[in-house]
């Protein structure tokens, strides 16, 4: 299944900046592990802010809450997720 997903990320005023900058470091890493295991298929900085819009292929809706939650900056993300399907007028393969 293919989901788009937006995340914005809204770190408190009062935030460690160094337990932020290590929890950028390991999102980054998970991230990676994700993009090699070919579930985050897209991956984009959405300009002038912290935010991200990306595109995940999983098995469910449950891996996808899973693997989100799994993010080391998930507790600071406002997440909106759709599901996506195949447009009858796209000349791209559609996915699984």
């Amino acid at each position: 299944m293919l989901f788009h997903v937006s995340i914005n990320v809204r770190i408190p005023h009062d935030a460690d900046p160094d337990k932020i900058k290590q929890l950028g470091a390991q999102e980054h890493e998970r991230a990676k592990e994700l993009q090699l295991q070919g579930k985050w298929l897209h991956l984009w900085r959405v300009a002038g802010k912290y935010a991200n819009v990306s595109v995940f292929d999983v098995e469910s809706a449950d891996e996808l809450h899973e693997i989100l939650s799994s993010l080391p900056l998930y507790p600071f993300m406002e997440i909106d997720v759709n599901a996506l399907c195949h447009h009858p007028g796209s000349l791209e393969p559609t996915s699984k």
